[in-house]
């Protein structure tokens, strides 16, 4: 078992449940079901639509649609159409998107690194 360092260094500023508590609104964005796999595939590079919808499995063409679309409006990915036959288009992450990447990638790693003391924990919880 290892040893870490769980010390809070930054502190939130406001109660949560206001709207202006910064938190609420990126949790908004990244609790619905496709935002963080979507960022997480376009953290390996810029895609093409059906490239995205390929690499995800279950979202549908409309609910890729509306979330890369969401992303955008949010700055955190960029969609660059083509003038082709046929169109093309192509979604790159933004550099606040490749910051947002890193964040996941770190909560990923965590997930992966706490899994077993997760586990051990719910066991023991639906044992009492």
């Amino acid at each position: 078992m290892s040893v870490t360092n769980t010390a809070v260094t930054a502190q939130v500023t406001g109660p949560c449940g206001d709207d202006d508590c910064g938190i609420r609104d990126v949790l908004d964005r990244l609790g619905d079901r496709w935002s963080v796999l979507v960022v997480v595939e376009l953290a390996k590079g810029v895609r093409r639509f059906r490239e995205l919808e390929r690499a995800i499995p279950g979202i549908s063409q409309r609910m890729l649609t509306l979330t890369t679309k969401r992303l955008g409006r949010d700055g955190l990915v960029e969609r660059t159409a083509h003038a082709t036959i046929p169109p093309q288009v192509e979604y790159r992450l933004t550099d606040l998107g490749r910051s947002l990447a890193g964040l996941i990638t770190q909560l990923a790693d965590w997930s992966r690194e706490h899994a077993p003391a997760i586990e051990a924990a719910r066991t023991r919880w639906d044992s009492t």
